[in-house]
């Protein structure tokens, strides 16, 4: 029968590399004021061994969990994977998230809590019972919700509001949702089109008003109109339904449509060829978010990117920076995305 073998320990380490128990735990930890030779030995003795820390043992030697908890909404996120539609969202903050956390030596964890109960508190209160978080992610609509946000700074742990810039508790940070939406409109724009519609997300969302905003602003600063432009979604394809066929039913129907999110574009691309426009022909479309559904739609949608990995990513490292220091960014952070053009869009029909 074959020996067990075994289970390699921080006491281990510590007799390979000569030195403390205190501090290979510093180093696990990545505590300051650790000289570089010494980080070097340890980790030299971690790597010859084999030694994996575990988050319990890495509890015992101080205040932390090395846990961040993020916080989706539970009524939104169990339809979109019940749907199987191909929202990309979960799966990219947990790429941005899980990575930056490994960095750190910590675990991402991910908690549905459903704000349109009389119960968050008392979830809240459950889930930090059970996890001890180091610090939270809040996407939204939890990044404003104002008892979320409240039961947070009672706690004392960082926490970063993703989607948010409004001023209070937590670190604000945004995927430059005005911007990117200026930038689809000023490419529609440049294009030569004059009439150009615009399906809002659910008004939940501050960052929905931010993306109608920067549509306005372009569409005035070019001198064109948007009285009639403005249909109100609520992220959804059959909201998008309702939304483009009343764009496209109008007398003189814009000749292009940006739509706050991939399935509202798609459900914009069936509207238009229920009423013959052919896209881009007579028709373009700019969508939000980029995911694989409308990359592979036909014809293939132009998007904007939303950074969402990379701003999960850069609120784990704030928040994680936060928890050492005591300190975090005195303005809110914004992460930029990019506008990439297929084909469904091109120059208007002539007139």
């Amino acid at each position: 029968m074959a020996r067990r073998r075994q289970a390699v320990t921080i006491k281990h380490v510590a007799a390979e590399a000569g030195v403390s128990l205190q501090t290979v735990s510093r180093v696990i930890n990545h505590e300051p004021n650790v000289r570089p030779a010494m980080k070097e030995k340890v980790q030299g003795a971690i790597d010859k061994l084999g030694y994996v820390p575990s988050i319990a043992a890495q509890r015992m030697s101080g205040s932390r969990s090395y846990l961040i908890l993020a916080l989706n909404d539970r009524e939104r996120t169990i339809a979109e994977w019940s749907a199987r539609q191909g929202s990309d969202w979960v799966g990219q903050m947990l790429l941005g998230g899980m990575l930056k956390c490994a960095e750190h030596g910590y675990r991402l964890i991910v908690e549905l809590i459903d704000t349109r109960t009389h119960h968050v508190e008392r979830e809240l209160a459950g889930a930090f019972a059970a996890l001890q978080p180091d610090g939270v992610l809040l996407t939204p609509p939890h990044s404003e919700d104002p008892v979320i946000i409240a039961f947070l700074e009672k706690q004392g742990v960082p926490f970063a509001r993703i989607g948010s810039r409004a001023p209070g508790p937590g670190i604000p940070i945004t995927m430059d949702d005005e911007g990117s939406a200026r930038r689809a409109t000023q490419m529609l724009v440049d294009l030569g089109h004059r009439r150009i519609g615009f399906i809002a997300g659910a008004q939940e969302y501050s960052l929905s008003q931010r993306r109608a905003d920067g549509w306005k602003d372009v569409m005035r600063e070019s001198g064109l109109p948007v009285d009639g432009l403005l249909a109100q979604g609520d992220f959804s394809h059959a909201s998008g339904l309702v939304g483009a066929r009343a764009l496209l039913s109008r007398d003189e129907r814009p000749t292009a449509i940006i739509a706050s999110s991939d399935q509202m574009a798609l459900a914009t691309l069936d509207v238009a060829k229920e009423m013959g426009l052919e896209v881009p022909r007579a028709l373009s479309v700019i969508s939000f978010d980029n995911s694989p559904a409308i990359r592979y739609a036909n014809p293939s949608i132009t998007a904007v990117d939303q950074p969402i990995a990379d701003t999960v990513s850069r609120a784990v490292e704030l928040i994680i920076a936060m928890k050492r220091t005591g300190e975090g960014p005195e303005e809110a952070i914004r992460v930029s995305g990019d506008l990439i053009a297929r084909e469904s869009t091109a120059p208007p029909p002539p007139n």
